[in-house]
């Protein structure tokens, strides 16, 4: 509902994307037995047999919801089928590449079948005032795989995000006529199907550990809701000609900057190291306010020098150094101050040294003007264990 705008809009179309195992399907099943209860939902396969959806609908508790089932490829004999007076209200295409139709002499999943599937099923929605939700299956860049007009006929395109080894899920809302897009909805995969969850940011950095250098909490937007996530950094020396640089979560080309940025601005040395970046909890962040946050996990790692565990990060890093101001701080704020943490490293705002955030918010605020800023802030910290061989290394840098 979040991610929709407030729920699915008769006579509309979706386009749900997204890896081959992410629980597309379990999704959608899950989606079809908590509306059957209000209107007629049916969910056509062409990729299992009514018994496997059966099996699975069983396993996830849904085995008693009346929803209708149906395994077919042929989209004549689908549209015979629900172009009905007591049409159902929901019906589920998995996936519009298995369709086809016999007029048509290329084979299934080609553009031209996909396009005009797609164009059939939807028109029919339109027509009977019906939602019709496509799965699409998604290419090696990511992107869902036939005619990119496909995005462009639908109403709503929604992604549905994660890592296989985490089990966080994100639905992710590319294109939306009737609501907001870039709007995401976080689920948890359990063994009875997919959760929502009510609060994603104290999953997200609930097992990060305590004194550990090169970790760092960042307070993102993702839509209308503030997130909080950990950004763990690993320094390490290199043995390699090439220093390796790995990121997880984040844009390659980003850390490129900011590992720039710290050497040209504040003499620190990158250069014969190894750097890991990763976003923990398998969600992938990409609005610029983290870079202060990323900054801050690599430095950490570099100095050994831990972050307070009760401090939160964000802010954008320009090519000078300094650092400039994002938007929607109060929302950031108020979700880490709910979420227990009392110190907020933020961009100057207007210039001023007392923010609103200050006034409206249980949490010290440090300012950072720009990457010594930052700096400074370290030096103030106490030493731990392992920063004082690093000390020496970074004075002879600077």
């Amino acid at each position: 509902d979040r991610v929709c705008g407030g729920g699915l809009v008769p006579g509309s179309a979706l386009l749900v994307g997204g890896d081959p195992g992410i629980g597309k399907s379990t999704l959608l099943l899950q989606v079809a037995a908590a509306l059957a209860g209000e209107t007629r939902c049916a969910y056509i396969s062409g990729e299992e047999s009514c018994d496997q959806i059966r099996m699975r609908a069983d396993r996830l508790g849904l085995k008693a919801e009346p929803v209708s089932l149906a395994a077919a490829t042929n989209v004549s004999d689908i549209l015979s089928s629900l172009d009905q007076p007591d049409a159902p209200g929901l019906v589920i295409i998995d996936s519009i590449q298995t369709m086809y139709l016999d007029a048509l002499d290329s084979a299934p999943g080609t553009v031209t079948q996909v396009r005009a599937c797609a164009s059939e099923l939807i028109r029919l929605a339109k027509r009977k005032g019906l939602t019709m939700i496509l799965v699409g299956h998604v290419t090696k860049e990511g992107q869902i795989a036939g005619p990119r007009v496909l995005e462009h006929m639908v109403d709503t395109v929604l992604y549905f995000e994660g890592e296989r080894g985490h089990q966080f899920r994100i639905l992710r809302a590319v294109k939306n006529r009737f609501g907001p897009t870039d709007e995401i909805g976080v689920f948890e995969m359990t063994n009875t199907g997919l959760h929502g969850v009510a609060n994603p940011s104290a999953l997200f950095i609930a097992d990060r550990p305590d004194g550990a250098h090169g970790s760092a909490v960042f307070a993102g937007i993702e839509g209308t809701r503030p997130i909080l996530v950990e950004i763990q950094a690993l320094v390490a020396p290199s043995n390699l000609g090439t220093p390796r640089r790995a990121v997880v979560g984040w844009d390659s080309g980003r850390l490129a900057m900011i590992l720039a940025v710290l050497e040209a601005r504040c003499g620190l040395a990158f250069g014969n190291h190894d750097i890991y970046l990763n976003i923990a909890g398998g969600l992938r962040v990409n609005e610029p306010a983290a870079d202060l946050a990323a900054a801050a996990a690599l430095v950490s790692s570099l100095k050994v020098q831990p972050l307070p565990a009760e401090t939160v990060i964000f802010g954008e890093i320009g090519l000078s150094g300094e650092v400039r101001a994002v938007g929607q701080s109060d929302a950031r704020l108020k979700e880490a101050a709910k979420l227990g943490f009392s110190e907020a490293l933020i961009p100057v705002t207007g210039g001023k040294k007392s923010p609103k955030g200050k006034m409206a918010f249980p949490l010290e605020v440090r300012q950072i003007g720009n990457l010594h800023d930052l700096l400074g802030f370290f030096d103030a910290l106490p030493q731990s264990d392992g920063a004082s061989n690093s000390r020496s290394r970074l004075e002879v840098a600077r």
